[in-house]
């Protein structure tokens, strides 16, 4: 396991590539069903406390993350150039203190983009396989400088972060962070709070999503905090475990007794998870994204 202290260095900025901003913009709204006309409007921002010296930031509907310490902050995904601008000029204002590391959860692009605005004084710290993804697929933001395959601890100001790769799920390179002494844990788009997963499962790997939370459900911690939504706690996680373990079951016994997608669609109910919300909109989906996966599932084995 790797451990980095903040001394009096940081290393040097590593330029990362960039993308044409208006057709990432609009292809993303488009994902998330939202009005284009619309994607000149300010979205929603600010910066509201979590526990301890835990700050969470907020543009639209995406959150990340800050770690206030007297040597510096560590922030997590920039979410965009935008955002992260204003974040640079808002924590500067409101904690006196520079932004000494920024680090990814994973490589997607309405997270991640943006870490351009820090990499001259910051650390950008990401797991070694989402470096080579936003390598390969010309993210639209900061190279990593620093990447870890495991584990990595990093000390700030007295405090501790710990950086844990949960193996594959929503993405191939997903990270949760963390904050020991805030007894609380940033994790992105895996474990939504009392909400289905999004649409389709769309980037994902089953059964493997399920052990991503069970390493979830190991750590330490009271509070977690999600990149969508509302805050949650660790039973949240549990819950959504057992959700996607009853959706996975269900739609593996339907395909070995035969089933088409629609006839899946019309018979598996799940009824005992109706309370969490996006449950009448998205199960169609979640049905139609577990089919897409466990049809690959079985053609592995």
């Amino acid at each position: 396991m790797q451990t980095f202290r903040l001394g009096s260095w940081l290393c040097p900025a590593q330029p990362g590539p960039r993308r044409a901003w208006a057709a990432t913009i609009v292809m993303l709204l488009m994902a998330l069903g939202a009005d284009v006309s619309h994607a000149q409007e300010e979205p929603t921002r600010a910066i509201t406390h979590v526990a301890g010296d835990l700050y969470r930031f907020q543009n639209g509907v995406h959150y990340s993350v800050l770690l206030v310490t007297e040597a510096g902050i560590l922030a997590t995904d920039p979410i965009n150039a935008a955002a992260a601008s204003w974040l640079k000029e808002a924590v500067a204002e409101q904690f006196g203190q520079p932004i000494r590391y920024v680090v990814y959860s994973h490589d997607h692009v309405d997270h991640i983009s943006g870490g351009e605005v820090f990499d001259e004084d910051a650390i950008i710290v990401a797991h070694e396989q989402a470096k080579a993804d936003i390598i390969g697929e010309e993210r639209p933001t900061a190279v990593p400088e620093i990447t870890f395959s495991d584990r990595m601890t990093i000390e700030l100001g007295g405090k501790q972060v710990d950086l844990i790769y949960v193996g594959l799920g929503h993405s191939d390179n997903s990270v949760v962070m963390h904050f020991v002494d805030e007894r609380a844990l940033f994790a992105v788009d895996f474990i939504p709070i009392q909400s289905l997963p999004y649409r389709d499962l769309a980037d994902a790997y089953f059964p493997e999503w399920i052990e991503s939370i069970r390493i979830v459900e190991a750590l330490d911690f009271d509070i977690l905090v999600p990149a969508h939504g509302p805050i949650g706690t660790k039973a949240d996680a549990t819950d959504h475990r057992r959700y996607l373990e009853a959706l996975f079951d269900a739609v593996l016994s339907a395909a070995r007794a035969g089933q088409t997608l629609e006839e899946m669609q019309a018979s598996i109910t799940l009824d005992e998870f109706s309370y969490l919300d996006q449950f009448e909109a998205w199960l169609p989906l979640n049905i139609e994204g577990m089919h897409r996966q466990v049809s690959l599932h079985r053609r592995g084995n």
